[in-house]
């Protein structure tokens, strides 16, 4: 089995690694994504005294417009993933990783699911069901459109997400 996690990092990383084992099985493939919208217009105009990579610290000053763009895809896509890919690691797994440019992340979902032939989708839920949002969701908007199977596992950031809050009894 092929399961493609796409993630912004809300999904709980060690839940998901146990799932994915389970899943895939010692012959099954993992691949781990994200979506990075490039504010390529933004990064050409900075100077290069403005802007410093997290990874390295040499100057920009040689880069080309387009090396700017992929060191910081790179740069967002790690910090989105590592929590995930630690999990994996952690179980002796080193799933294939994908930073994917895009500005429409439902698009880039269900095309990499295709391009990657994956038979399952894994994201995270941010917003709670049955809501009028939660149908204009990412989740939402791409079990509208791909192919494959698409779970949904509850994500850790309720308070980046405008969630309606619970209220405890």
């Amino acid at each position: 089995m092929h399961i493609l996690i796409a993630t912004t990092g809300v999904l709980s990383p060690a839940p998901v690694a146990d799932l994915c084992e389970r899943l895939a099985g010692s012959d099954g493939r993992l691949t781990v994504m994200t979506v990075i919208e490039v504010p390529r217009h933004f990064l050409e105009s900075m100077a290069d005294d403005e802007r410093r990579s997290f990874l390295d610290d040499t100057s920009w000053q040689s880069d080309t417009a387009e090396m700017k763009a992929l060191t910081y895809l790179e740069e967002r896509g790690r910090r989105a993933v590592e929590p995930i890919m630690s999990a994996f690691r952690a179980r002796g797994q080193e799933p294939e990783i994908r930073f994917v440019e895009g500005t429409d992340p439902v698009e880039a979902i269900v095309s990499t699911a295709a391009a990657v032939e994956a038979e399952i989708i894994i994201m995270g839920a941010t917003r709670r069901l049955f809501t009028e949002q939660a149908w204009t969701s990412v989740s939402a908007r791409v079990m509208e459109r791909t192919q494959c199977p698409l779970l949904l596992m509850p994500g850790h950031r309720a308070e980046d997400t405008g969630e309606i809050p619970r209220l405890e009894l």
